[in-house]
């Protein structure tokens, strides 16, 4: 059975208030809406896709996101054009989110171009473009 997707994808942060002064509008300018918001949640929906961001435990809201660490280790949205990475590259700069890497064609995939960023809790996004099916043409001629 081939599933159609994925969900959403929940983020626990160290402060949800803080996160969403990011979040709120970097997914905003995706054209996601914001469903639920209180103070320790807030559920974005939009493209087929949702993102929740809950508040870490007390005890731990003092700990920051380690990518090796068990667990997650990013989560990558897809573009729709190879310009609206540069796009969104531009917007969280605006944003003040820290750069891993700007838009750049890695080997991935033919014709991978993406970014990768971090949140304020160190948590990493990357937003890619792959023209066509990518590695899909190659499985479905197979």
């Amino acid at each position: 059975m081939e599933v159609n997707g994925i969900a959403h994808i929940q983020l626990t942060v160290s402060n949800v208030v803080e996160s969403t002064k990011f979040n709120e509008p970097f997914l905003h300018f995706l054209e996601m809406k914001t469903l639920i918001q209180t103070d320790e949640f807030f559920y974005f929906i939009g493209s087929r896709t949702g993102i929740a961001i809950c508040q870490a435990d007390p005890e731990l809201a003092d700990d920051r996101f380690v990518q090796r660490r068990v667990g997650l280790h990013h989560f990558c949205l897809r573009a729709r054009e190879r310009e609206h990475v540069d796009a969104i590259f531009e917007f969280v700069r605006g944003l003040g989110a820290t750069i891993v890497h700007p838009p750049r064609e890695d080997g991935y995939a033919p014709g991978y171009y993406s970014v990768l960023l971090e949140d304020r809790d160190g948590i990493r996004i990357e937003v890619n473009h792959v023209p066509g099916k990518g590695w899909l043409e190659k499985r479905e001629a197979a």
